[in-house]
């Protein structure tokens, strides 16, 4: 087995789990009021998850990749240098998902979860654009959401320089229906970010790694390289 095969391998596998992974993340708040209110489009906890960035961007887009990765791997069907061409090139589609996995959760992370931004928990109040996720800017980025005693939209806030003060951070228990939102919202698209995150490193790896198997070739059977 050479390096390029041993590490399609663990691509491959690495891949499979992230996969898994992006995609229960993303079924949970979906199902969240489903399995508390029998309500499945008056959701609560956040418009983003019905952008689908775990099942979609980190799920279904990488699905391809994950195949090929593993069908190229020693003993695989695919142990050749146009298997190891196309597990490089199928890793292109994985890092676009990944990013608009990422992209969605840092732009859910920054605006917070729907009780903290309109009094209708509902998705009638969600806006889906893409134009939303290119408006991300990081020097905007806050978790004061997550972090502050109550969220509540700027509009009805009576004294904003006090609810901007630090010392009053907390981090949330799990005593009030917000704070259970708003950890349960945390928790969702961090883990989704951070998938995000392993899965572009994973894909671009294997770009590499990929075509340099496809130059190279592959470890030697019966004799010949392949």
């Amino acid at each position: 087995m050479t390096c390029c095969e041993g590490w399609t391998s663990c691509n491959g596998f690495g891949l499979l789990v992230l996969l898994l992974v992006g995609v229960v993340l993303n079924a949970i708040p979906l199902g969240f009021d489903l399995v508390k209110e029998a309500h499945i489009f008056q959701n609560p906890i956040s418009c983003y998850e019905w952008w689908f960035p775990g099942i979609i961007g980190a799920g279904l887009m990488a699905i391809p990749a994950t195949t090929m990765s593993l069908a190229a791997r020693k003993r695989g069907c695919c142990n050749n240098k146009t298997g190891m061409f196309f597990s490089s090139l199928f890793n292109i589609i994985t890092v676009t998902g990944a990013v608009y996995c990422l992209l969605v959760s840092l732009q859910a992370l920054s605006q917070g979860p729907l009780i903290c931004n309109t009094q209708e928990n509902g998705t009638a109040s969600c806006q889906f654009s893409l134009k939303n996720i290119s408006d991300i800017h990081l020097k905007s980025f806050s978790l004061q959401w997550f972090f502050n005693d109550s969220c509540v939209t700027p509009t009805v806030l009576k004294n904003p320089s006090k609810n901007m003060d630090s010392s009053n951070w907390r981090i949330p228990s799990s005593n009030s229906e917000e704070d259970q939102h708003r950890i349960f919202h945390f928790s969702v698209f961090l883990g989704l970010l951070l998938v995000g995150i392993l899965e572009v490193l994973f894909g671009l790896s294997q770009i590499v790694i990929g075509f340099l198997g496809c130059l190279c070739g592959v470890s030697q059977r019966r004799g010949q390289i392949v």
